[in-house]
């Protein structure tokens, strides 16, 4: 049977993955980030699921790594990763830092490790990106950020290993139903909380419309199994799609707004997440 790593498997889209690549036969090695989470994992589908303990930031998780994987693996799904948001004004570096550690550079860490395995095995991999990694989102400026910068790499990646037929996968969704998204109020009140007096006063509309903005975001969000099913055809189809964007809106969303002139698009998203529209006197 082929078998898979999954990282970021404990919740959400990952596990949604490997509940569904496990019950279709796959063998799956759920990256999970503690014990308790690997017994929950692999109670889900003891008989093909397996669990690494796995903090994709983790220099010495990453090192162990190899040891943990079976020689003929098929397939990496890289599907851990966090949100990070706020005004870029009052962001933090060190959550700009968290950001990019886990959404691009644990990234390419684990594909390094893994990378050897696929090359014997002709394997695949595939990386859970977003439509933000092509539409930049204000007040979600650092995921954003992290989801261009994760897909430059995987085109320079996609091009690089052509040399040994393997495969380089995005998948790109727009908002899902996962606990991220149902939390995401919460995550805009931290966000709050966390500015200081100032910005608090300097960006009360924008917050304002970003409590708005999340409830119909959510309303819109799109069932997992859309997302584990583009994954499932990015794994087996014989010649895979360098990107698959999730969902017909998204795949409008895509096509079209990138090609708008800045100054139109600006105005679009301005009026999308409920943003100022005019200077405040």
């Amino acid at each position: 049977m082929p078998s898979v790593l999954v990282t970021g498997a404990a919740r959400g889209i990952g596990k949604a993955i490997v509940e569904h690549l496990a019950s279709a036969g796959w063998d799956v090695i759920a990256g999970v980030r503690s014990e308790e989470d690997a017994t929950a994992i692999t109670n889900v589908y003891p008989q093909r699921v397996s669990a690494v303990i796995l903090d994709i930031t983790n220099a010495d998780h990453i090192a162990r790594l190899p040891d943990a994987l079976p020689k003929g693996l098929d397939a990496l799904v890289n599907n851990a990763g966090v949100a990070v948001g706020g005004p870029v004004e009052t962001v933090t570096s060190e959550d700009w830092r968290k950001s990019l550690e886990v959404n691009v550079i644990g990234q390419f860490a684990v594909t390094q490790a893994v990378l050897p395995c696929l090359r014997d095995s002709g394997g695949r991999v595939v990386f859970i990106s977003s439509v933000n990694g092509r539409i930049a989102t204000p007040m979600l400026g650092p995921y954003s950020a992290s989801k261009f910068a994760l897909e430059a790499g995987c085109d320079a990646l996609r091009v690089e290993l052509k040399a040994w037929g393997i495969p380089v996968v995005l998948i790109e969704p727009a908002q899902t139903d996962t606990d991220m998204w149902r939390t995401a109020g919460d995550m805009v009140l931290q966000i709050e909380a966390d500015m200081s007096p100032e910005h608090r006063e300097l960006y009360a509309a924008h917050i304002a419309g970003m409590k708005k903005f999340v409830p119909t975001a959510r309303k819109m969000a799109s069932p997992t199994t859309k997302v584990v099913a583009v994954v499932e055809q990015a794994l087996t189809v014989r010649r895979p799609k360098p990107r698959y964007v999730v969902a017909l809106l998204p795949k409008v969303q895509a096509a079209v707004v990138p090609n708008l002139p800045t100054a139109l698009r600006d105005r679009i998203m301005t009026m999308l997440v409920g943003l100022p529209r005019r200077p405040r006197g």
